[in-house]
């Protein structure tokens, strides 16, 4: 069964732990099928390398009780908006066919995030159209497109339309990013060069990013989300 709920992507291998991770702990302990799909392996990254990155990312699929993880091994950094990019997720998404698709910021400090993002949101909308047509294992694929498209909110500060509250799950949130061992804070590892991402301050900056979020909402901890339309509810009780 490959069919998921939530299907998250982003521009490596760490950026979902980061940023959402929480929120898929969250609607799998609800009995969702959720999952991955890590557009590049990481290997511009000046810590580790691909095949740690891989194991690490495989520790943390298994500390989030991920269903799905795939890496579409795009070039680090040097990946292009193409139309040959925006197909391949196209083929994912149809194979997967997701109810909510979560993609890259918009906008953040790393480049990357930002062309993930709209190659998120070309695939989105490609996804829907019948006259596009692909390929899975040969077989043609019929078009999919998910219900709704939200981003996550990575380092740069952007105003959420909306926080989701894991403040159960902020503990094996933190678990999930520490299980990349060689890109985050270890007292241990003082082989590489020191990085943004592997100073203690990091992590201290994600425990504040997930409070001031949380606040918002009157919890512990948040992450913050962006739409692409408008939100609508039927029942006002829904909301927190």
């Amino acid at each position: 069964m490959n069919k998921l709920d939530i299907l998250a992507l982003a521009a490596h291998p760490d950026d979902v732990e980061l940023s959402c991770s929480g929120t898929l702990m969250a609607h799998i302990a609800m009995g969702y099928r959720v999952g991955i799909l890590d557009l590049t392996q990481g290997e511009m990254g000046s810590r580790g390398t691909v095949q740690t990155r891989k194991a690490e990312a495989e520790e943390a699929s298994r500390i989030m009780g991920l269903h799905e993880r795939q890496n579409l091994a795009f070039s680090d950094v040097f990946f292009e908006e193409s139309n040959d990019n925006v197909l391949e997720i196209v083929r994912w998404i149809r194979y997967y066919q997701p109810k909510i698709l979560l993609a890259n910021a918009p906008k953040d400090r790393h480049p990357d995030h930002g062309k993930a993002a709209r190659l998120a949101e070309k695939a989105f909308f490609w996804s829907g159209l019948s006259k596009i047509e692909t390929h899975f294992n040969n077989v043609p694929q019929l078009p999919w497109r998910p219900q709704a498209l939200y981003h996550y909110i990575q380092s740069q500060y952007l105003e959420p339309d909306f926080v989701v509250d894991i403040s159960e799950f902020w503990h094996r949130k933190m678990m999930a990013v520490k299980a990349f061992k060689t890109q985050f804070y270890d007292p241990d590892n003082t082989q590489e060069p020191a990085t943004f991402i592997s100073t203690p301050q990091f992590l201290d900056f994600l425990f504040a990013r997930a409070k001031e979020f949380g606040q918002a909402i009157r919890t512990d901890f948040g992450e913050g989300f962006i739409k692409n339309r408008q939100l609508g509810i039927k029942d006002l009780n829904n909301l927190i």
